[in-house]
């Protein structure tokens, strides 16, 4: 057994309920890599960042953190990027660091150790020595209980460039730990811990089941000589010369095949010869040059059996249009968000393709904005394809659902058939722009009867319909290369 499926059997067979905790560092231990990178290049774009505060960086970087007086050090050079900021702006600079570059670093791995831990109902904890501005969004993606990590002072809204209490460094974060448990009645010997960095063997010993990830400096040593389980984990790795030509070949031969169906449209004033013959033929030859493969675990029958209907699907990637594509071959179009259509090449694709465009910032004008959505169901026969999550997540969690698609189904008549999604976020995660080659999986649920529902019971089946992907994604059969 892999020292990865054996962790996941430990878990297993650990006591269930929230008086067992899992303790997760997150910079090299969640991400493969460091969050502060993120902060700094995006400060140095800025030209935030000045040559004092850079040199002192830098020297410290080579000399190493040894101890807590050596992060202090580390501390006191971040105050001026911090002093006079306020503690909102500092959320909202994190949240978009997170979107748009660390949660990229995730590692799939550590996803399934955290799954494992919720389904035992075991309390998770993030345990980082970064600020509340790097680990707020991780902690909300992966619906922490509790997250613990050194606070920035603030003083009415405004940061004052100083630390509250003791930092979560070594020592400080093993503290931080065993107070809590205290607070809450943990079991620390029940309880399990993930780390990457030396530092944090006090923090390791503090529970009964601790474990190096992908461990640096004197961590793996110190980690073989007490018997603590190694997990080495990387994100997949893949040549990027290939994965630019195979992105470059998948992209060509969609809008080739795109603009050939578009003239014939037009020629033929036929929208069909682009939608049921050049864009699924183009697509499914751009898929096999990236090397994007599609296996369907269940429910092949219910993409044809219920239509016209509206299918609804979980966002992970930009990929997730062509495995669409794919799936549904024909009599379909998509709703998505007025952006869109300004999108250059893409935008004027799926304008031809008939695609419904609305503007999500206009709530007053919603319903008339569904009209030609619920139009094309009723009276052409069209099936509809839309997220309900409204955009890309950025983790793999299911994010909420938007009550649009559940409208539309309703007011047409028509039932709605959920697609859950497996990996197209692995092999095309959000803001990347390569498509590394694997296999995309695919459940597709049993239609859901609309005709009963109102609008007064909206919120009771979007309720309904979200759980159905939750449990699928959480109970999803293992695949060969999951063993």
């Amino acid at each position: 057994m892999n020292p990865l499926a054996a962790r996941l059997a430990e878990i297993q067979a650990a006591p269930d309920g929230d008086k067992v905790a899992a303790f997760f560092d997150y910079d090299g231990t969640l991400i493969e890599g460091f969050s502060v990178s993120a902060i700094y290049r995006d400060r140095i774009r800025r030209l935030d960042v000045g040559l004092a505060e850079l040199l002192q960086t830098m020297l410290i970087a080579l000399r190493g953190v040894e101890n807590e007086q050596d992060y202090a050090a580390v501390l006191e050079v971040t105050r001026p990027a911090l002093a006079g900021q306020t503690y909102d702006e500092m959320l909202a600079a994190g949240e978009r660091l997170f979107k748009e570059q660390t949660s990229a670093l995730l590692r799939p791995q550590m996803w399934q150790i955290l799954r494992a831990h919720k389904e035992k109902g075991h309390r998770i904890v993030i345990a980082s020595s970064a600020t509340r501005f790097q680990i707020e969004p991780i902690a909300r993606e992966i619906e922490a209980d509790h997250a613990l990590c050194t606070e920035a002072e603030v003083v009415d809204g405004v940061l004052t460039g100083n630390y509250s209490g003791r930092p979560l460094w070594g020592p400080g974060k093993a503290a931080a730990v065993r107070a809590l448990a205290r607070e809450h009645g943990i079991d620390l010997d029940a309880s399990f811990a993930y780390s990457d960095g030396s530092e944090d063997v006090p923090y390791l010993e503090a529970v009964g089941h601790p474990a190096a990830v992908s461990p640096r400096h004197g961590m793996r040593a110190e980690a073989e000589s007490r018997g603590w389980p190694v997990l080495d984990l990387s994100n997949p790795t893949h040549s990027r010369p290939l994965m630019l030509a195979r992105t470059g070949a998948f992209y060509a031969t969609f809008v080739a095949a795109a603009a050939v169906g578009i003239a014939g449209s037009l020629v033929r004033r036929d929208p069909a010869v682009l939608i049921e013959k050049a864009l699924p033929q183009g697509n499914e030859i751009g898929m096999a040059l990236g090397g994007v493969r599609v296996r369907v675990v269940s429910g092949r029958e219910h993409l044809e059996d219920h239509r016209p209907c509206v299918f609804v699907f979980n966002h992970q990637s930009k990929l997730d249009v062509p495995v669409l594509i794919h799936l549904l071959k024909h009599d379909f179009t998509g709703v998505a968000k007025k952006e869109v259509r300004t999108v250059p090449v893409m935008g004027q694709i799926f304008d031809v393709a008939g695609m419904v465009f609305i503007d999500r910032g206009d709530s007053a004008k919603a319903r008339q904005q569904l009209e030609p959505a619920v139009r094309k169901l009723r009276e052409e026969g069209v099936s509809l394809v839309l997220a309900p999550e409204g955009t890309r997540s950025s983790t793999p969690r299911l994010g909420p659902f938007k009550k649009g698609a559940f409208h539309i189904a309703m007011q047409a008549g028509v039932p709605m058939v959920p697609i859950v999604l497996r990996n197209t976020g692995e092999l095309m995660w959000r803001g990347a722009q390569l498509i590394a080659p694997g296999t995309v999986e695919v459940q597709v649920l049993p239609p859901v009867d609309t005709s009963t529902w109102t609008a007064a019971t909206v919120d009771d089946h979007v309720a309904q319909v979200r759980q159905q992907f939750l449990t699928t994604l959480a109970e999803w059969p293992d695949s060969e290369e999951d063993r």
